[in-house]
């Protein structure tokens, strides 16, 4: 009988009355609660937050039953002062649409009505934050305990509204008045934890409650959200079975394409890979290993930022990728510099850490983000790359496949047809490196493709069962210069006793007229 897998629950409490499989992270939370300070944790979309505060509700709410057989039930056991019924606030900021003016302040409204009538809490003041204030006040005539501040998706508001620079600045503002509280109130809070996809400088939230504990880059929690290799195998051994028994493989097997599907987040420098829990399960679910988390949307915002910006795409897979711990922590919103939010939202995460320099490397967590990510920017970069019109990524494989070189010619000549260009910033030495990149990178999925972006080393090489091919790229220089480089340099030599057909081809791109101007290929 297959087991009942959390997919899209977020309700702590309702995933264990109904009996679905719950990784216990309520170590870490015990931890937290115990510390007493005010915490601050960022991490991407769907890595369980929701659940992890929804747990944190049941814990100060004093639902002991829930927690039956879990850490926290025994490392509780001998105090006195536990499973107390705190009055709780939990602010949820997802599922509400914030691009209209006002809708923000309509959100706290509702959630402040329905604690005001819970703590007879009369509504004396006509400001949100004064409301909020008389609330904490209430609660604690009404009980004889301070409360317990929980705020979920903090961030969504901001987010929603980025390319509203009003409304965007309209909403920080009222969360300078509201949250503000957080802090000139803290006698009457027992504990505060707040959770976003990102971090926002300047936000009241931050500047002004300068004593949050941010644990977002804290080695001990580096686990907090996630699933780690450990809570793989112990919870999920038989999910995994049915998975490769399922597609014929080994449990070896099915446990490496997981790891490399799903897993390598990593959330303080050399601490363990955390796999994406949405994206787990789902995998479990279906019983495929296909795209999930990625599914669920890519900013738009962000993908426009990157192509008008002229990041250097190929950054992506060379390592070249750097931030300090303050550009990871804080966002200002300046899409300047778009790594940190890269970073926050999970499309990046850290490879490396040097730390004499203090420098992090990022890179992609993993194949299901690499590919996603790659493909969602194709269409900014190649508008007219779209199945059905013969110019995608699996058009291209076939022809590969079947050595046919002139179909292949020709997708990338139409590749960098008609492509419209409106600023004397917009330089095709950009444009030219970003498509081929992105190109190469993501037929490697289908077929083994390697790219290489320094001196001396073929450009690309790709290799099917049949074929391989040996392209050597040249701007404002002829096809034939290109192919000359791949003879000189013999790059062909280590396939020399290889039985398969090989192609050399010589590519020449026009700067001025942005577009392919030679071809030449030597069979």
């Amino acid at each position: 009988m297959n087991r009942k897998l959390p997919i899209g629950i977020q309700g702590f409490e309702k995933l264990i009355s109904d009996n679905f499989l719950y990784v216990d992270k309520t170590k870490y939370i015990y931890e937290l609660v115990h510390n007493n300070v005010p915490y601050f944790l960022c991490r991407p979309r769907r890595f369980g937050k929701s659940l992890l505060l929804s747990a944190m509700k049941a814990y100060w709410m004093g639902k002991k039953e829930l927690f039956e057989g879990l850490a926290i039930e025994r490392l509780e056991k001998d105090n006195p002062d536990a499973w107390k019924s705190y009055p709780v606030f939990y602010f949820d900021f997802n599922g509400a649409d914030y691009q209209q003016e006002g809708a923000l302040e309509e959100a706290l409204n509702i959630q402040l009505n329905r604690w005001e009538a819970d703590y007879n809490c009369k509504q004396t003041s006509s400001t949100l934050s004064g409301r909020f204030q008389n609330l904490l006040i209430s609660a604690k005539r009404e009980t004889g305990l301070n409360s317990v501040i929980l705020v979920d998706e903090y961030d969504k508001p901001l987010l929603d509204v980025i390319d509203n620079e009003n409304l965007h600045d309209h909403n920080k503002s009222v969360f300078k008045g509201f949250f503000s509280t957080l802090k000139s109130f803290d006698e009457y809070i027992q504990f505060t934890f707040i959770t976003g996809v990102s971090k926002f400088h300047k936000v009241s939230i931050f500047s002004d409650l300068n004593h949050l504990n941010d644990i977002s880059l804290n080695e001990t929690f580096a686990g907090l959200c996630g699933i780690t290799d450990k809570e793989l195998n112990e919870y999920f051994p038989a999910e995994i079975e049915a998975l490769a028994t399922h597609h014929q493989i080994s449990v070896e097997e099915c446990l490496h394409t997981l790891k490399k599907q799903y897993d390598g987040y990593h959330f303080y420098p050399n601490s363990e890979g955390v796999y994406n829990p949405y994206s787990l399960l789902n995998a479990f679910y279906t019983k495929d290993f296909g795209t999930y988390w990625f599914e669920t949307g890519t900013p738009t915002f962000l993908i426009k930022k990157l192509r008008n910006s002229q990041f250097d795409v190929r950054k992506f897979s060379n390592k070249t990728i750097y931030a300090s711990e303050s550009t990871l922590k804080d966002y200002t919103g300046d899409m300047t510099d778009p790594i940190p939010l890269l970073y926050q939202t999970g499309y990046l995460t850290i490879s490396e850490f040097d730390s004499k320099r203090r420098r992090y490397t990022l890179c992609f967590p993993n194949e299901e983000v690499k590919y996603g990510f790659l493909e969602s920017l194709i269409p900014s970069y190649v508008p007219k790359a779209t199945a059905g019109n013969g110019l995608d990524i699996f058009t291209l494989d076939d022809y590969i496949e079947n050595g046919e070189t002139d179909n292949i010619r020709d997708v990338f000549t139409a590749l960098f047809a008609g492509i419209t260009y409106t600023t004397e910033n917009d330089p095709f030495e950009h444009y030219f490196q970003a498509v081929i990149y992105l190109v190469f990178t993501l037929l490697g999925k289908l077929v083994q493709c390697e790219m290489h972006t320094y001196t001396g080393r073929i450009d690309c090489r790709v290799q099917t069962s049949d074929y391989i091919y040996l392209f050597e790229f040249k701007r404002d220089e002829s096809a034939k210069a290109a192919l000359d480089q791949i003879n000189s340099k013999e790059y062909a030599l280590p396939f020399t006793a290889d039985n398969r057909t090989l192609f050399k081809i010589g590519v020449s791109f026009d700067s001025e007229r942005r577009k392919l101007s030679g071809w030449e290929v030597e069979k």
